[in-house]
């Protein structure tokens, strides 16, 4: 299983809708609070190409994007293979 990262915002519904989707297929993340911690701003988007927008998700070493494009590797059978590694 490949760790999965998400930077995040309290108040971003996308985010929720992320750790939903996440929390449905029973894996764990490491959760960043970019708000909280001010720093991880900066390493989200060295990480994200610049990249602003919450939320940002990595799985392994892949940067999947926000929760659009998660959604769209789910809808599409690519999400759980990406997870599995």
């Amino acid at each position: 299983m490949q760790p999965i990262e998400i930077y995040t915002s309290p108040l971003c519904g996308f985010c929720h809708a992320a750790k939903r989707l996440l929390n449905a297929k029973g894996v764990s993340f490491t959760e960043y609070d970019v708000v909280r911690t001010p720093g991880k701003r900066s390493e989200m988007l060295s990480r994200a190409n610049g990249r602003h927008t919450v939320p940002q998700i990595f799985i392994g070493e892949t940067h999947v994007g926000g929760y659009d494009d998660m959604a769209a590797l789910d809808r599409a059978g690519k999400l759980d293979a990406l997870i599995q590694g």
